[in-house]
């Protein structure tokens, strides 16, 4: 088998930075659950260019007479949660998925929770927290129409995001457990440490020996 070089992030090559994970959807995920997997990574893309979005609005906001806390916070969420949603909660959907792995199921579950949590107060859109949500754009437009207009993208993408997370939380925990997952496979991934490099499909199907099965099965067996 070919070695798999790390390819994303896709960085140009100028720039002296490496990719630092490996995404193979077509390699690594069982054919059944690839398109799940691919909407949830256009879901992560989707939020971060609502949260570029934000930020442009969080500029108008600030320059139509809001403060500028909001553009400041703005910011740090952009630069901040970008790269931690795709490592906090992609990631462990991605190899849950490729490796029918408890543990990585357990920990999308509760880190996506807590996003879908925060994205609904970034849609409603409390007071000075970088967010322009229905509460701070609506009435805005008392103090600056064009400025107001302009906040209402964000709160319509924010109440996407929020929509999208809340089914997609449904779906994949009705998927795992009917394939038969519980809080107690995750606790015996921990235990054992396999929840730091649980086996790929390709390498349970070359640990396959006569009537000996894998810790996981080949492809997880999720209807």
């Amino acid at each position: 088998m070919a070695e798999k070089v790390n390819n994303f992030p896709p960085l140009p090559k100028f720039i002296p930075l490496k990719p630092c994970f490996y995404q193979n959807f077509a390699d690594e995920i069982p054919i059944e659950h690839q398109m799940l997997v691919r909407r949830i990574y256009h879901l992560w893309i989707f939020y971060s260019i609502t949260l570029g979005v934000n930020l442009i609005a969080c500029l108008a906001w600030w320059i139509g007479g809001g403060s500028g806390v909001n553009f400041g916070l703005a910011l740090l969420w952009l630069l901040f949660f970008s790269p931690c949603s795709y490592v906090c909660w992609f990631r462990p959907v991605y190899k849950a998925f490729r490796s029918d792995s408890s543990f990585n199921f357990m920990a999308f579950f509760f880190i996506f929770g807590v996003q879908f949590i925060l994205t609904i107060i970034q849609a409603v859109g409390v007071g000075n927290w970088g967010a322009c949500g229905w509460m701070s754009a609506v009435p805005f437009f008392s103090t600056n129409v064009a400025a107001g207009v302009i906040m209402l993208l964000p709160a319509i993408m924010f109440t996407i995001s929020a929509v999208v997370m809340f089914l997609f939380l449904l779906r994949v925990h009705r998927l795992y457990r009917g394939g038969g997952g519980s809080f107690q496979k995750a606790q015996d991934e921990w235990q054992s440490g396999l929840w730091r490099d649980p086996p790929t499909r390709e390498a349970q199907f070359n640990n396959f020996s006569g009537n000996s099965l894998p810790e996981y099965p080949t492809v997880p067996s999720y209807r």
